[in-house]
């Protein structure tokens, strides 16, 4: 056996009214219409080939503390076409991050339920 490609990550996420501001509109994705009616609230993302599932079900992590800087926790990176423009989006809405500590063009933020992610510049 041998892997082919990425497919897509799963994230953990309480509500979906919360978590669709920021995937939606500070990260810019657009569900995918093919998700199935699962007993579960939820949304896909494609990202070309890739996708990000939202999954609306209780986080086994619940409670767990987390590093302030999302670079020391588990993450999703994504590159993003202009990483000042996203500083800007984040800062309008309020969204605390902090710049990778490696001088690299990224920056690590957290949606609603604290899940880090790595958005890196071109």
């Amino acid at each position: 056996m041998r892997i082919t490609a990425f497919h897509h990550a799963s994230i953990m996420v309480s509500d979906m009214a919360l978590a669709r501001p920021f995937y939606e509109g500070i990260l810019g994705l657009v569900p995918n219409p093919k998700r199935p009616n699962f007993d579960f609230d939820g949304a896909w993302y494609d990202i070309g080939d890739q996708q990000i599932h939202l999954l609306a079900l209780p986080s086994p992590e619940f409670g767990l503390a987390k590093p302030e800087h999302g670079g020391r926790d588990r993450h999703t990176a994504l590159r993003v076409a202009d990483l000042d423009a996203l500083k800007a989006d984040l800062e309008q809405a309020g969204i605390p991050y902090t710049l990778s500590r490696s001088g690299r063009p990224a920056l690590f933020c957290r949606d609603p339920d604290g899940n880090a992610f790595e958005l890196i510049g071109q």
